[in-house]
C-alpha cells in the first residue's frame, strides 16, 4: 500500500481515491497461499455481505489502509464489471469513463503507471 498511499497524499486534492474490496483472493476454502498461513492469515470465503464487510475491515486494518474503502457485495458486480480479480488499478475520469486500466495484479499492479495517468488527466507535473 505504500506507493498508493504516496499517490493519495500527493494527488488527493485533484483525484478521489477509493479502495474497492472484492472477493478474497486466497481463502482457506479455496486457493491457499503458503505466505498467508505463515503470516497467520486464514480466512474462509465469506458467504454473506456482512462477513465480507468484516473481512474487508480486517484487511484494511492489517494493511493500514488510510484512504476510503468500499466493499463489493457477494454478487461481485464491481469485480466482474472491471475484471478486477485479484487486484487492479483504475482511474475514472470526470466524464465517468475509464482513463487508465492497469494490468491484473499482483504482477501488473503498477502505481507508477497510475501516477502518470493521474498527472496527464489532471494536467499536473510529476514534481
Amino acid at each position: 500500500m505504500g506507493p498508493l498511499h504516496e499517490l493519495w497524499e500527493k494527488h488527493a486534492s485533484v483525484v478521489q481515491f477509493v479502495v474497492v474490496y472484492i472477493r478474497e483472493a486466497h481463502p482457506e476454502d479455496g486457493w491457499v497461499v503458503t505466505m498467508n498461513r505463515e503470516q497467520g492469515i486464514a480466512l474462509n470465503d465469506p458467504t454473506t455481505n456482512a462477513e465480507r464487510e468484516n473481512v474487508a475491515e480486517a484487511c484494511a486494518l492489517r494493511l493500514e489502509i488510510r484512504m476510503p474503502v468500499v466493499v463489493d457485495d457477494l454478487s461481485d458486480e464491481i469485480a466482474s464489471a472491471y475484471g478486477a480479480l485479484p487486484d487492479r488499478l483504475y482511474l475514472i475520469g470526470g466524464d465517468g469513463r475509464v482513463a487508465y486500466q492497469g494490468e491484473p495484479g499482483p504482477f501488473g499492479f503498477d502505481p507508477t503507471g497510475l501516477a502518470t495517468a493521474i498527472e496527464s488527466l489532471a494536467g499536473v507535473g510529476a514534481g
